[in-house]
């Protein structure tokens, strides 16, 4: 049997083949121990649950995510001081009020600043929506908030359907996101 140069380089190719899909085999780490390297939960994403939290209001109210099952949920981590949070929150604000009764709420959740500075705001700005203080910053280490405003859409079965870095987001954007949500049954 001859060697042609075809046939040789199949063979590299055939060897390299089986040698990288070894390395990659080699090299994959279980969930649980690559967890364990970080400390850290993975970033919520598209597709996945959202991560559980409860905070109170401004006004007292205790309110937990995982008990507005059934409905849509805008989160918006934003921040007095942030201009884009600011810009886009009388956006959230027509769009909360046009689907309220819809099955559609809104948790904008304010990082770490105080009533009276969120208070003002809100009150300035005719904001109805449900504010809550993440005094902390647990929630916003849970969501691995890196830039404001971050906003997650959530299906009616706690998915994240939509993640939106940065803004300021639009009427026509947010109503989009939200309207499909509320006419997909759930999401599915």
């Amino acid at each position: 049997m001859t060697w042609d140069n075809k046939n040789i380089w199949r063979g590299v190719m055939a060897i390299l083949l089986v040698a990288g899909i070894a390395w990659i085999a080699a090299s994959r780490v279980p969930a649980e121990q690559a967890m364990a390297r970080t400390q850290r939960p993975p970033s919520p994403q598209t597709g996945f649950a959202a991560p559980d939290f409860s905070l109170v209001t401004r006004d007292g109210e205790s309110i937990n995510l995982a008990n507005l099952r059934g409905q849509v949920v805008l989160v918006n981590f934003w921040a007095t001081w942030c201009p884009p949070c600011r810009a886009e929150m009388p956006a959230i604000q027509q769009v909360y009020d046009k689907y309220r009764d819809q099955g559609f709420t809104v948790l904008a959740i304010d990082v770490q600043e105080g009533d009276a500075q969120v208070a003002s705001f809100a009150d300035q700005n005719g904001l109805t929506i449900p504010i809550l203080i993440d005094r902390d910053g647990t929630v916003s280490n849970r969501y691995q908030v890196k830039a404001m405003p971050s906003t997650f859409f959530i299906d009616q079965n706690g998915v994240i359907q939509e993640v939106t870095l940065g803004g300021p987001m639009s009427v026509g954007f947010i109503e989009s996101q939200v309207a499909g949500l509320l006419n997909s049954e759930g999401g599915e």
